[in-house]
């Protein structure tokens, strides 16, 4: 059970490493050869990959053109989905016989984290390049006395994002783990079935709430509006 959570596989200048990041470089390298594959032999497979994914964020959006925003919402929506189920691959042989256990990258608690972060910062360079720099600063500080209860409120957003994906992976996990030390045959095929549904939807969670949050960012007030109007 103590292998279930993060281990330290080897040190770069005094840096661990765990096993959570080096399933993220594999993960990784295994995307952009996926990316590079079917973009050279099956380019309507990732053309209709595309249209699914901007069908899948157009309403979120809130009528703003899906197409500026796909790239960063595709992209995140791929990387989580891949990070919540990769633990289903087998084991990565390394130097001196050892065997590198495939883990999922998002039950590390670090890597949600930057996700969020990611998020919290994209959210705001949306909407500054949408509003401009100064429209986007008032329409968040107006009126200026609700300014601490909005950092507060983007704050315990991202703090929130980041939780929620962490916990329902690191649960579904952990649940997959207990029946396989149980039944270690094929009764436990049906809850890796419930790993990659739950991993898949977490994903499409974050990715919308990630797109709301961008939306809600993009909205301008009334008043702004009909200054840009009369100009």
């Amino acid at each position: 059970m103590d292998r279930f959570f993060p281990q330290i596989v080897f040190s770069v200048l005094g840096v661990p490493v765990r096993d959570t990041v080096v399933s993220t470089w594999i993960m990784m390298v295994i995307l952009v050869t996926l990316g590079i594959v079917v973009q050279r032999r099956w380019p309507t497979l990732l053309e209709m990959l595309l249209a699914f994914l901007g069908d899948l964020i157009e309403d979120l959006l809130a009528g703003y053109p899906v197409e500026q925003y796909l790239p960063f919402l595709g992209s995140l929506a791929i990387f989580v989905a891949f990070a919540n189920i990769f633990s289903i691959l087998p084991t990565v042989p390394l130097p001196g016989g050892t065997m590198l256990p495939i883990v999922a990258p998002t039950r590390d608690l670090n890597t949600p984290v930057a996700l969020a972060v990611v998020v919290f910062f994209s959210v705001h360079y949306y909407g500054m390049r949408q509003q401009g720099v100064l429209g986007y600063l008032k329409n968040l500080a107006s009126p200026i006395f609700l300014l601490p209860l909005e950092i507060i409120g983007q704050i315990s957003r991202t703090v929130s994002l980041a939780v929620r994906l962490f916990g329902n992976v690191l649960s579904t996990e952990l649940i997959v783990v207990v029946v396989f030390m149980l039944i270690p045959l094929f009764v436990p095929l049906p809850v890796i079935g419930l790993n990659i549904f739950t991993g898949l939807l977490q994903a499409y969670i974050f990715t919308s709430l990630a797109a709301v949050y961008i939306s809600t960012a993009l909205e301008e007030d009334e008043e702004q509006l009909k200054g840009t109007a009369l100009s």
